[in-house]
């Protein structure tokens, strides 16, 4: 499947360290406060890098179609399994840095990840999942639907705007690191960036399948890792990418 489209200035470099600074929080605050989040921007568009992405494993709640958002719900034995399966399908993908969701089940997905390819994981807050306010821990229904559309919010949740606005601004971050760039995040954060890069926006993404995301001429093209040649040995070490439950 390869899926084509159309799409904030990257942040400064983290450096060496493994947490990544959102920046300054809005209205001119310059103190490190790493819970701040954008304005909401409806038309925050995506740095035209190529890099890779990967929602984490599943977990119990994502098997009975509960919206987690963000409850830190950890990966089940199927969801450890799908990283450890993900994993070498990165092997020789050109990857120099991954950057992840601190809630567990993204976090432990990346690290599993991570582990293969021999780097560091960063993490970053503005890639955890949507607070889904008082839906969480609730069946999915048809007012995910509407929460996309802008029709509702639930009490208590931040907007799919808002969560554009961060999320945009979080894989911007991301694509200052060194490339090619890993992100490891969430399903119902990954139609966010779909809508940024102009594709159909309610369409699930699966869980730990890895994703080529890659700016075109014409727009984005999403390609699972199952059908983007790997590069050989020699080039890597030479000097010179829709239902509703289990949204997130």
């Amino acid at each position: 499947m390869v899926e084509r489209d159309r799409g904030l200035d990257p942040g400064p470099d983290r450096g060496p360290g493994r947490s990544v600074n959102p920046g300054p929080a809005p209205g001119g605050a310059t103190g490190p406060n790493l819970g701040a989040d954008p304005a909401p921007d409806p038309l925050a568009t995506i740095t035209r890098v190529a890099f890779w992405f990967l929602r984490h494993g599943e977990t119990d709640w994502n098997a009975q179609g509960i919206s987690q958002g963000n409850v830190d719900i950890p990966l089940n034995e199927v969801g450890l399994a799908q990283a450890r399966t993900a994993a070498p399908l990165l092997r020789n993908r050109g990857i120099a840095s991954i950057v992840a969701s601190p809630l567990s089940r993204a976090r432990v997905t990346a690290e599993i990840v991570a582990q293969v390819l021999a780097l560091p994981v960063h993490f970053d807050p503005g890639l955890r999942e949507v607070g889904f306010g008082v839906q969480e821990g609730h069946k999915m229904s048809d007012w995910f639907a509407d929460w996309i559309a802008g029709v509702r919010t639930p009490d208590g949740a931040e907007t799919f705007t808002a969560l554009r606005t961060r999320t945009v601004a979080a894989v911007n971050r991301a694509l200052a690191l060194p490339p090619v760039v890993l992100v490891v995040a969430h399903g119902a954060m990954f139609r966010t960036l779909r809508a940024a890069m102009g594709l159909e926006i309610n369409v699930r993404t699966q869980n730990a399948i890895p994703l080529f995301c890659e700016p075109t001429t014409s727009g984005w093209n999403l390609t699972p890792a199952s059908r983007v040649n790997a590069r050989s040995e020699a080039t890597e070490q030479s000097p010179d990418r829709s239902g509703v439950a289990s949204a997130q």
